[in-house]
């Protein structure tokens, strides 16, 4: 599953490195990848030129979305348009990102799926637009702010060089699948609060705690005036989704 040598890129005749890339990279995830979503052991490739995703599922489905890179640990990952992908999030028509780095034998050392639903305004950057000299001048593209997304929404497949069971990454993945019901700005709201708690590095948290957060939740979302009442709103919808207990009044724990 791991070796990207096997497809016969390198000799081809390609515009760029990048496009090289792409197709030996979507030709190893169409053979090599499983949906995530459901029991399906094959993903379909795309048709050429098709935008926002590279890759489906046919018995569910789902979409998905593949970047490739060298690096690893990146803080965020290059995009396409900014707009674009706001209204994609805010229409629910995100893919799922699958975010693979293979190393100079091109072998794939680590591979993670971040799903659809994890993808808010917040994780979002934009980027300045091209310069009058550009082939598309003024354009605004946008970066993924992989950083931004809670350890809960990176669904790890391979690590270090070592495949994940599938059967793990898909219980991962129908455990996150309660959020896929919250829509819109709260699903934002929520994830932001994830976010918020996962930074205190701590298995066990009071309110006081996450209220830290109050200024940094403020700025994400400029037109609410009563944050701690949303974010003790918000712990109540992790709670019900099994993120969290509450193990005290004010005192909750990390499931």
């Amino acid at each position: 599953m791991i070796n990207l040598q096997m497809f016969p890129a390198m000799g081809s005749d390609y515009r760029s490195r990048a496009q090289m890339v792409r197709v030996i990279t979507e030709a190893w995830a169409e053979l090599n990848l499983y949906c995530p979503a459901c029991v399906s052991d094959k993903l379909e490739r795309a048709p050429d030129n098709t935008p926002a995703f590279d890759l489906s599922c046919s018995e569910c489905g789902q979409h998905f979305q593949l970047k490739s890179s060298r690096r690893w640990g990146q803080s965020k990952i290059v995009d396409a348009g900014y707009d674009a992908m706001l209204r994609a999030i805010r229409s629910d028509r995100v893919p799922n990102l699958v975010y693979m780095q293979y190393d100079g034998t091109w072998t794939v050392q680590n591979l993670l799926i971040v799903p659809y639903f994890f993808f808010t305004e917040s994780v979002v950057e934009q980027r300045k637009p091209l310069g009058p000299k550009a082939r598309r001048a003024g354009w605004v593209g946008c970066n993924i702010l992989i950083r931004e997304i809670p350890i809960d929404g990176k669904l790890v497949v391979v690590q270090e060089g070592r495949v994940r069971p599938a059967d793990e990454v898909r219980r991962g993945f129908d455990h996150l699948r309660g959020l896929s019901t919250v829509k819109g700005e709260l699903r934002g709201w929520a994830l932001d609060v994830l976010r918020a708690v996962r930074n205190l590095n701590k298995s066990e948290f009071t309110l006081e705690d996450i209220y830290q957060s109050t200024s940094a939740l403020q700025a994400l979302h400029p037109n609410n005036r009563n944050v701690q009442p949303k974010i003790r709103q918000q712990l109540q919808k992790l709670r019900d989704l099994n993120f969290l207990e509450f193990t005290s009044p004010s005192h909750y724990r990390i499931l």
